[in-house]
């Protein structure tokens, strides 16, 4: 065996004591999950962003662009639910570039995943204290959730791990809305059986305990494109590919019929600026046919204060993304009252 055992981690119960969520926040948070929750049950017309940068990548940034998207919602809380993204965990398709915060809290600096433990969880915490926004994280490590667990109103299960079964496990176990990423290749039957399995219960091994869920049944999907086997992108947003996705709920007795529209990665080809057409086209999706309004129940989006990304430098522009390319404020701030008018 070639691991060499850098540290011994500690558990989420401590972490958590370290910096705990008290009993004001707590109720705070109760309020998001309702809000949110009432959503997927059908119960609130509402529609939902879930809105930021492709991955965390320093706090002061990240709570600057928060405390942005807590002005807007404010404006726009009649019709429109904000769950802001602060993903902490970067898949790499290669395994190569910047895993995120959990991994490196600073870009500059050799992985150290005990202060990325501590930052990750302080800065989930924080934009709680200041904005009183509870996000939303990708379970990119099922075993490393409950270091946030009592903090996030969110989870996504990203294209490369919706085959796992410790994800879908997990994810059947939470009280909170999960989405279930369609994979790279595009087989939608492999989304939708992840999503099957998480709304059911099972028994199963988690952290070293045996544990039995009761099923999860805020569990759903989300469209992000593909890639075929020549490498080309291809969108799988458009309105056949949602009427054919409802048919399924329909006719397989899913609970809660839900999809959340992922405007960039393949739907977009990586090129953010599309992002906004993509909105304007399944909004109008939804004004055509009341089953699809029904169906989408949100976008996810992937913004951050300066258009674009960039490489690791030196030289680092405050506010752009390291990982994909993202949409700056000011289109941000158009888009967003673009939506709420069309809604």
């Amino acid at each position: 065996m070639n691991l060499k055992f850098i540290r011994k981690l500690p558990v989420p119960q401590e972490i958590k004591q370290m910096y705990p969520l008290n009993e004001e926040l707590q109720a705070v948070k109760d309020k998001n999950d309702k809000e949110i929750r009432d959503v997927f049950l059908g119960n609130s017309d509402k529609f939902i962003l879930i809105i930021g940068p492709c991955s965390a990548d320093r706090e002061d940034a990240v709570i600057e662009y928060i405390k942005r998207l807590r002005t807007v919602q404010d404006k726009v809380a009649d019709k429109i639910v904000i769950i802001p993204r602060i993903y902490t965990n970067k898949p790499r398709t290669t395994g190569a570039g910047y895993k995120g915060m959990l991994h490196q809290p600073d870009p500059h600096a050799e992985p150290n995943m005990l202060k990325g433990l501590i930052s990750i969880r302080k800065l989930h915490l924080k934009a709680l204290q200041e904005t009183g926004f509870s996000c939303a994280d990708e379970m990119l490590y099922s075993e490393n959730h409950r270091y946030l667990s009592d903090l996030l109103s969110y989870v996504a299960v990203g294209a490369r791990s919706v085959e796992d079964q410790q994800h879908r496990l997990t994810a059947s176990g939470l009280n909170i809305p999960v989405g279930m990423k369609n994979p790279t290749g595009g087989d939608i039957s492999v989304m939708l059986n992840s999503v099957n399995a998480a709304q059911h219960s099972h028994t199963f091994i988690y952290r070293g305990w045996e544990c039995k869920s009761e099923g999860n049944p805020l569990t759903h999907c989300i469209l992000r494109g593909y890639v075929d086997t020549m490498g080309v992108a291809h969108p799988n947003y458009s309105y056949e590919n949602l009427v054919e996705l409802n048919e399924i709920y329909t006719r397989e007795h899913f609970q809660n019929p839900s999809v959340i529209i992922d405007t960039n990665h393949s739907n977009s080809g990586k090129n953010y600026m599309k992002q906004i057409d993509i909105a304007m086209e399944v909004l109008e999706y939804r004004k055509r046919d009341d089953q699809i309004k029904k169906l989408v129940k949100g976008l996810m989006i992937e913004s951050y204060l300066v258009d674009g990304n960039q490489k690791i430098s030196d030289n680092q522009v405050y506010g752009q993304s390291i990982t994909d390319p993202c949409l700056g404020w000011e289109k941000t701030e158009e888009l967003i009252n673009d939506i709420y008018k069309m809604l």
